[in-house]
């Protein structure tokens, strides 16, 4: 068809042209395009050459365009152009073969000297995406911090703005591979991406990308990275274009949310200061700085409250990491930072605000390069001291160290430096009141302990103590020796429910109540109920909500080395063990009453015989209970324990604390509490018994039989009074009592004198008038003897008298 055809069809039923990326006609066909058209017209206008393209363009051929007017292919030719000669450049409308019409944009030039004149012309929206296009590209290249690289189907850089590859700062220049411009892994990971949204067509978006320069392998450099496959008109690759954009702000600010993070989630969880002073410099470096320490007040070692004044020369070392590190001479964990000079940053730290000082500055401010040496890492450029600011009390201060090729500190640093230490600070201040708290709960506690070995006539004793967690926490767990009259020895465990301070106070409580009530010589069963209705009474003092934990178990034992038994009680306390002379060990089988808390259960009291040289331990049950085993399995190995380690020729302390060692936890959740008595015994000839009659003369008869028996003794510079004693205690034992009655001498350190009756009667000590004719016989036993008493028993009572022999301890 011809272009006169062409003008006078109708272009609906024009023939399809091929589709592609293209100019489009009225119609909105779509005609391929590869490039610009080109035609080469005479000086009369007429088209002497027409190009693969014009005819791509435009569906003629050249031998159907050529020797006719150019103007014939223009549909809707203004009238001014009509007579006029080719303007420069323009925009018109070309008849396609087809019958479309295909608007582009055209630019006329001379060729040669001839009066030839060369148009080039192309589809327009073709010619205004290339000008976008390259408004973009522009754009995009002027950025400082985006980099544009287009590449080639073989990556190699066809054009970039790229000017960080070189040492010498020049542009990146065409035909560089990025092997030339990164190190040799960054430039191999880099081309496996380019090279799969090259194959794939997918892009990548904005993905991470840590990247080394080849001339500075040190330096690294966070971009952000996204890449497209260019392609032709026809859809075929060309290359990849690849966008870097600087990250280096957004990889910043996420390095300080994961550093803020892991401080939240690392520091505070330790109650001891230094722990949590270490996590916190473990934390800092070195994702904060090459080198860290965490310098505390030395009162914060000691649990109080440091000065108002706080600076170097008050503080010590609690931290430094990473501990691989090597560090100046100067800076030593727990030894004294050097006080430095006052300067106006360092009164900024004084008033809670994070210091920054460059090398230069910081030895400016010391005066002294000995002390430089002396504190500063090799290498440093930068140091911040952060003060550990809590409660209005300043706790110590960390101090981080730049050193090499890594950044100074920034201004957002600085702010990001003063909420962790704003939160290191109250976790360390957290630490340290609960050590000081721990430390004054223990105190007391061990205050109220009694001391931790005894020597008595009836055995010696060893008590052993191990605070909750290995020392970290206390509770109310404690035991007791109590000397009683005639040579006999009470022996005490009991637990406190509850920890700290409340739990030592009702400890320290009962224990005075139980060596009151001691005194009082009360058969076990009898003092336990006592002891009992005071836990009560302290229950309903305590507040409504905490006297569900006042409350507690406690065993109650007295061994008699005359009788050689030992008759004890429990209120839901863990049963003695018994170690026999010849190694062999059981538990003995006392009926438990009720904890101290309960009421309204008797108690009862179990009697045993107990050879000499036998071991009785008393424990609390943090030594049988953890977490892995209950009592049925750990009084068992306790006893088996006891067994093999309570040798005769072993100390009991040294006993104690090895069998400590071996059953309880590194860090048990309980108070273990231990106490070991090695008995004895006070052989027969040490001690003498008469049955007195229920007959005045009986008086008489005694005093003849003390007389024996004291001169048998040796001890007769003790007749006499001990005549007038006996003769006093069995007259009142045949006026008041009821038989049988029993007189008993003990022979000791000290002269014991027991008459013992069937009357529950108490006996009063009262002064007489000078006109009574009795009521003088207990007076006259007390300032005789050194001390006397009376206690009760099942089957009556007991009145006894003590005297000191001379020469013995």
């Amino acid at each position: 068809m011809d272009i006169d055809n062409v003008k006078n069809a109708c272009s609906a039923g024009a023939s399809q042209g091929s589709t592609g990326n293209s100019g489009s006609g009225p119609s909105g066909r779509l005609y391929a395009f590869d490039g610009p058209a080109a035609a080469v017209l005479d000086h009369r206008g007429a088209v002497v050459r027409w190009t693969v393209a014009a005819e791509e363009l435009t569906g003629f051929r050249a031998e159907e365009v050529c020797g006719r007017p150019v103007r014939d292919l223009v549909a809707d030719l203004p009238d001014d152009l009509r007579d006029a000669a080719m303007p420069a450049s323009g925009r018109i409308r070309l008849w396609h073969q087809c019958g479309d019409t295909i608007d582009v944009t055209f630019r006329t030039t001379k060729v040669g000297g001839s009066a030839e004149v060369l148009v080039l012309a192309a589809p327009t929206h073709h010619v205004a995406d290339h000008e976008q296009g390259a408004a973009l590209l522009r754009a995009l290249s002027a950025q400082n911090r985006i980099t544009i690289a287009v590449h080639d189907t073989d990556l190699t850089t066809v054009q970039t703005n790229a000017m960080l590859g070189t040492a010498d700062g020049r542009p990146v220049q065409p035909g560089t591979r990025l092997s030339d411009v990164l190190c040799a892994k960054d430039a191999e990971d880099l081309e496996a991406v380019l090279r799969q949204v090259l194959e794939t067509g997918a892009p990548v978006v904005r993905r991470s990308q840590q990247v080394s320069w080849r001339h500075d392998p040190a330096r690294q450099q966070a971009l952000s990275l996204s890449a497209f496959r260019l392609e032709d008109a026809r859809g075929r690759p060309t290359g990849v274009a690849a966008l870097y954009v600087d990250n280096a702000d957004q990889m910043r600010a996420r390095r300080h949310l994961d550093l803020a993070r892991d401080v939240a989630e690392r520091v505070g969880k330790s109650l001891e200061f230094v722990r949590t002073a270490q996590d916190l410099a473990d934390v800092l470096a070195p994702a904060f700085g090459e080198f860290v320490a965490v310098d505390l007040a030395h009162s914060v070692f000691d649990g109080e409250e440091p000065s108002k004044q706080l600076g170097g020369g008050d503080m010590g070392n609690a931290a430094l990491a990473p501990a691989t590190a090597v560090w100046p001479a100067g800076i030593k964990r727990g030894e004294p930072v050097p006080r430095l000079p006052d300067h106006p940053l360092r009164r900024s730290f004084l008033h809670g605000e994070p210091v920054v000082f460059g090398l230069d500055d910081f030895i400016a401010m010391v005066k002294d390069p000995q002390l430089v040496e002396y504190l500063v890492p090799r290498d440093t450029h930068s140091v911040m001291v952060a003060p550990l600011h809590a409660r209005g009390l300043t706790l110590g201060a960390i101090t981080a160290w730049r050193c090499g090729r890594s950044d100074p500190f920034t201004e957002d640093e600085v702010d990001l430096m003063k909420q962790i230490a704003s939160r290191g600070a109250l976790a360390i201040d957290n630490a340290r009141r609960y050590t000081r708290e721990h430390r004054a709960a223990v105190a007391l506690q061990r205050l109220l302990l009694p001391p931790a070995t005894t020597d008595t006539p009836a055995a010696e004793t060893a008590g052993v103590y191990l605070p909750a967690g290995g020392g970290a926490g206390s509770s109310g767990d404690w035991y007791d020796a109590i000397a009683l009259p005639s040579l006999r020895l009470a022996l005490v465990a009991g637990d406190v429910v509850g920890h700290g301070m409340p739990a030592s106070a009702t400890m320290g409580r009962l224990r005075a109540a139980i060596q009151t009530l001691a005194d009082l010589e009360l058969e076990p069963d009898e003092l336990l109920t006592r002891l009992a209705d005071l836990v009560q009474r302290l229950a309903a003092e305590a507040p409504f909500g905490d006297r569900d934990i006042v409350g507690g178990t406690c065993l109650y034992a007295v061994y008699d080395p005359v009788a050689r038994r030992c008759a004890m009680a429990s209120a839901g306390h863990p049963p003695p063990v018994l170690v026999r002379p010849d190694g062999t060990a059981e538990a003995v089988g006392i009926s438990p009453g009720p904890p101290l808390a309960l009421s309204g259960m008797p108690y009862e009291t179990t009697v045993i015989d107990v050879e000499p040289g036998s071991v009785l331990a008393l424990y609390t049950d943090g030594l049988v209970e953890r977490g892995d085993r209950d009592i049925g399995q750990g009084l068992p190995r306790l006893t088996e324990a006891l067994a093999a380690r309570c040798r005769p020729d072993r100390a009991l302390d040294e006993t104690g604390r090895a069998l400590l060692a071996d059953l309880a936890d590194q860090a048990p959740r309980d108070d273990a509490a231990l106490l070991l008595a090695r008995t004895r015994a006070v052989p027969a000839a040490d001690t003498a018994h008469w049955e007195i009659p229920a007959d005045p003369a009986a008086v008489s008869k005694a005093r003849e039989w003390i007389t024996r028996q004291l001169t048998l003794w040796g001890l007769d510079n003790l007749l006499f009074t001990t005549e007038l004693i006996v003769s006093e205690l069995v007259t009142n034992a045949i006026r008041y009592g009821r038989p049988p009655m029993d007189l008993r001498l003990i022979r000791h350190h000290v002269l014991v004198c027991e008459v013992t009756d069937s009357s529950s009667t108490q006996p009063r000590l009262r002064r007489a008038r000078t006109t009574d004719e009795g009521g003088r016989g207990l007076f006259l036993v007390s300032q005789l003897g050194g001390r006397w008493g009376c206690r009760h028993g099942q089957n009556g009572k007991t009145i006894w008298s003590e005297q000191a022999i001379h020469g013995s301890p």
